[in-house]
């Protein structure tokens, strides 16, 4: 039993019924909408020898960053392992268990050259352009697509995606305008994409166009907020607009309200609600009591050590929030995971345990050791993942660290730098002045 798509792709192990449900959870995956896992699992129910369900699945969960979650992905392999299966769903079903097995850099090796076979792969590029993202593989963010995109015409389902992907692509390699001109098409002919969206929203941020970013965000709210599973992080991208700004209370409505007023205990949401509060806190902004709810859900989390980019944005919540049991627990954590053989050994060992020590020494007024801990590390930090706008953060905590050092030479350097990056950005005209008073005191 097989199913051949509309790509010519065959889909082993797949009744029509099945597949109907396959292709509605990649659609659902390609908008960040709606229930994808659901949809899957339904796949599963109808077709158990489908082994591309089995391997999607793996792939919802092998990508959520959480330890539990990666245990799902490896009985997910496991399942699809001795399902009959073409060479091409053999390449996805290896991809998975090194995915699995935290090799991520072996996962995205394997679905590049799915998609140079297959360039039609939809599910081999989504997912490789998520482990890019993962992985801080700025250039792979753009190529992957980019070799791929002449197979790709409009009118293919999927099409919106493949735009957007590029369009992020892009963007993380600088090349801004046409990142949102890809970005714009895609949400022309899908409203609902809500990377396409956050790829626009990355364009305007690292251009500092607050307010074509605020109005960008604002005009359609419901496209990309309804049923998204990537709302939090675009609001997040919303407040970022209004943090550059400098205003505070928009940025805590916004926080008390879509991006942490559920409270969300999935890592990836908590990633959002500690990386605006760490901005907030570095401008020492009164955030009330905020910290500690958040704390509260990234505890549980504190042993996990998993993923490094993960682990510091939990330190940044146990520092606001005063823990000091969890913060030991986390660095613990983190020497376990260096001493392991997965990629997170080397994303923590690089980037994240260096990283995670100076926001803790940045939080005990160790300004000094916070800036000697983050030099080194900012020309790699892309190692442990994330976007150039998450791993901004970096450079906020060395600047404020070195404003707050006494550090003069190293603040005026930093502030010069910055203002040159993003010359119309308040926030840097902020950091210059500052660096300047130092300067004549």
């Amino acid at each position: 039993m097989a199913v051949k798509d509309v790509f010519g792709l065959t889909h082993s192990g797949a009744s029509e019924a099945g597949f109907s449900s396959y292709a509605r959870a990649v659609h659902e995956l390609q908008c960040f909408i709606g229930d994808p896992v659901g949809s899957i699992d339904r796949a599963i129910a109808d077709d158990p020898a489908f082994v591309m369900a089995h391997v999607f699945k793996g792939y919802l969960f092998g990508l959520a960053t959480e330890r539990e979650a990666s245990a799902v992905a490896q009985s997910c392999y496991l399942a699809a392992l001795p399902l009959a299966a073409t060479g091409r769903e053999k390449a996805h079903v290896a991809a998975l268990g090194h995915l699995a097995a935290g090799r991520w850099h072996e996962a995205s090796r394997l679905l590049e050259d799915i998609a140079i076979d297959f360039p039609l792969d939809a599910v081999a590029l989504q997912t490789g352009h998520q482990i890019d993202f993962f992985t801080g593989n700025a250039r792979m963010l753009r190529d992957r697509i980019g070799r791929a995109l002449p197979a790709w015409q409009r009118g293919m389902p999927g099409y919106h995606a493949v735009l957007g992907m590029q369009a992020f692509g892009l963007e993380e390699m600088g090349d801004y305008p046409r990142a949102e001109a890809f970005g714009k098409q895609a949400i022309e002919i899908e409203p609902r994409d809500g990377w396409a969206q956050h790829a626009v929203a990355h364009v305007m941020e690292m251009q500092s166009r607050q307010r074509d970013g605020i109005a960008w965000m604002r005009a359609n709210p419901d496209a990309w907020t309804k049923d998204s599973f990537l709302q939090v992080h675009n609001w997040w991208h919303l407040a970022l607009f209004h943090y550059d700004l400098g205003e505070t209370d928009e940025v805590l409505k916004l926080y008390d309200g879509p991006i942490f007023g559920a409270r969300s205990t999935l890592a990836l949401n908590m990633v959002d609600a500690s990386a605006i509060l760490w901005r907030l806190y570095l401008g020492g902004a009164d955030v009330g009591d905020r910290w500690q709810a958040l704390a509260a859900n990234w505890a549980p989390k504190a042993s996990a050590g998993n993923y490094a980019f993960n682990d510091a944005h939990a330190m940044m919540a146990f520092v606001g929030a005063g823990l000091e049991a969890p913060a030991r627990t986390l660095l613990e954590a983190q020497r376990e995971a260096m001493r392991g053989d997965d990629d997170n050994a080397a994303f923590t060992r690089d980037v994240g345990h260096p990283l995670t020590l100076a926001i803790k020494a940045f939080g005990e007024s160790r300004y000094e050791d916070a800036v000697r801990l983050i030099r080194p590390i900012r020309s790699i930090a892309h190692r442990f993942g994330g976007s150039h706008a998450q791993r901004d953060v970096v450079d906020l905590t060395l600047i404020e660290a070195a404003l707050r050092a006494g550090d003069k030479g190293l603040a005026r350097a930093l502030t010069a730098e910055r203002q040159l990056a993003r010359p119309d950005s308040p926030l840097s005209a902020l950091f210059s002045r500052r660096a300047a008073n130092l300067s004549e005191n």
